[in-house]
């Protein structure tokens, strides 16, 4: 479980650049595509707290309202024309149920600010409709196309996708740093999880071996204060 941090465009790192755009690596773990106006996250998972608590692990059910609470700060920072949640949004079919009533009110105040998509995902396949917004399986901008989870063994086309929950690890002065990071070959592009109660897959790990399979990329690992570039072989794997 992680939490995420406070947004801060502040980076040491150069923007990745995906098909010709400069994008901004957030260290919210948000995407800005200064070009086309269009912010993007992924993995919110919505009520994913009291999921849990449904099944009788209680914990603290902050989580819809802390992400929210997040997504608008980036959001009123950015000042998108688009926002662009790239799916599991919600945590599962029943979130919309379980949403508390200040919750609705800051996602539709979000869907007024800006043009507002939900890309489907495999927990919330059917998102809900009466928040505000379009839903979609894909999005295209210009020729990048924008799913939920990212496509695999030869890139056929230059995506930007979630799903995965992308961290990574080096040793630094003979300690192990462990963080959420953005990883992309140029092709590909894994944005990290934006939801409060998310955890992470590691990048060298087997699912993203058939997402990067030269082996070679590059991730943008979000620190406390800046987002760094490092290349995939400065990585160690975290287990």
């Amino acid at each position: 479980m992680s939490s995420s941090p406070k947004p801060c465009a502040s980076s040491e790192a150069p923007p990745i650049r995906l098909n010709g755009l400069d994008l901004v690596a957030d260290l919210s773990g948000a995407l800005f595509v200064p070009a086309l106006e269009t912010l993007i996250v992924a993995d919110l998972h919505l009520e994913k707290g009291s999921a849990y608590a449904a099944r009788g692990v209680h914990l603290p059910p902050y989580d819809t309202g802390a992400t929210l609470g997040l997504l608008r700060e980036v959001t009123a920072r950015y000042r998108p024309r688009t926002l662009v949640s790239l799916g599991d949004s919600f945590h599962d079919g029943r979130a919309r149920e379980r949403l508390h009533d200040t919750d609705i009110a800051s996602i539709r105040a979000l869907s007024e600010l800006c043009d507002m998509v939900w890309i489907t995902g495999n927990h919330d396949r059917e998102p809900p409709d009466d928040l505000g917004g379009q839903v979609a399986g894909e999005l295209r901008l210009g020729d990048i196309v924008l799913r939920h989870e990212p496509s695999t063994g030869l890139a056929l086309e230059t995506e930007i996708s979630g799903h995965l929950h992308p961290v990574a690890a080096v040793v630094r002065r003979g300690r192990r740093v462990r963080r959420r990071c953005f990883a992309s070959d140029g092709a590909r592009l894994v944005l990290p999880a934006f939801g409060a109660y998310t955890g992470g897959l590691d990048v060298r790990s087997q699912s993203f071996a058939e997402v990067f399979p030269s082996g070679r990329f590059t991730v943008w690992m979000i620190g406390r204060d800046a987002v760094y570039a490092l290349p995939s072989r400065a990585l160690r794997y975290s287990g």
